[in-house]
């Protein structure tokens, strides 16, 4: 196991274990679990990340640290945009579509307002411009 990989479990336990608060560098900082179906394994996949609350719908950003590419999960979400969430003790399912337009600029700078290391991602990210992924509940 990568060491990504690694301290990305150990976030998912303490996530788990602490009814969805991590403490370290995430302290304070809003976390949710994302579970997405691998768009080639057909294996589930669950990363933590931060998110935005935007209404009932939570939105997350590509950012992948400000890597030259997408991240797994945003692939993952095009090729079968349904998902599970985890925020804070509540589970439930969702639908991703990426937002476009008027629409991921204010998300997006609504998220850099709060999060501003994020612009240091997209200088670093070149050419890749960030999406941004809204998640709506979908009732059960």
């Amino acid at each position: 196991m990568s060491e990504r990989l690694r301290r990305n479990q150990l976030v998912i336990d303490e996530f788990r274990s602490a009814g969805g608060v991590v403490g370290g560098d995430f302290e304070g900082t809003p976390l949710l679990l994302l579970t997405t179906t691998g768009a080639r394994s057909g294996e589930s996949r669950t990363m933590p990340m931060t998110y935005l609350e935007d209404g009932a719908r939570l939105v997350v950003f590509a950012a992948n640290g400000g890597r030259e590419n997408h991240p797994g999960w945003y692939y993952n979400l095009l090729a079968d945009p349904s998902a599970q969430v985890e925020v804070g003790t509540e589970a439930y399912a969702v639908t991703a579509a990426e937002s476009e337009g008027a629409e991921r600029e204010r998300l997006w700078a609504e998220q850099l307002g709060r999060m501003p290391y994020l612009a240091d991602f997209q200088r670093r990210a070149g050419q890749r411009r960030v999406p941004v992924i809204v998640l709506t509940r979908v009732d059960s």
